[in-house]
């Protein structure tokens, strides 16, 4: 095995890397197709990963938050579309839902009023705003939601099997 990193500010690849107990040259056999000198070029921020590294690393490293990460962060266009998602416990998740949909059960007299003519006028500005705000909190949920979920099938806290096999009979 390599030597330790002793380094201050290291990357979240790295750290997720070495939470694994793996050497750069380990997780290049276990990636495949990441040689470890890029491996090392990445986590020194010499180089940013590509899609499909990133990709590959959340696969064998069993972290589907390194895409979301890698989205939010340093990819061009996901850093302006992207939101970042921090892992919650589901009780928080469900409960910042739930009170997301109670305030937009509130809200929703309101947006109809602003959006039944099509034009959103100077007056309803600042109410369009709080909701649009609201939807955006509801779809960070959503997507919070998702990446616990992709987390407990990775760590098979959830039966992967069952899961896509309920999952692809709804989607028919």
């Amino acid at each position: 095995m390599g030597r330790i990193s002793t380094k201050k500010n290291k990357n979240i690849y790295q750290i997720k890397r070495e939470e694994l107990g793996l050497s750069r040259e380990k997780a290049s056999e276990l990636l495949g197709t990441v040689p470890s000198e890029r491996i090392e070029k990445i986590e020194n921020e010499k180089t940013i990963a590509h899609p499909e590294e990133v990709l590959s690393m959340a696969e064998k490293y069993r972290m589907p938050n390194l895409c979301n990460y890698y989205c939010a962060n340093e990819c061009p266009i996901g850093k302006l579309y992207v939101p970042e998602i921090k892992i919650k416990d589901l009780s928080q998740i469900v409960l910042e839902m739930l009170a997301s949909l109670n305030l937009m059960n509130r809200k929703q007299e309101k947006l109809i009023e602003i959006t039944a003519d099509g034009v959103v006028d100077n007056n309803e500005i600042e109410d369009f705003i709080k909701i649009q705000e609201e939807l955006e909190r509801i779809s960070i949920t959503v997507e919070t939601l998702q990446m616990w979920t992709e987390q407990m099938l990775a760590d098979n806290v959830i039966d992967t099997e069952k899961y896509n096999e309920i999952r692809n009979n709804n989607v028919k």
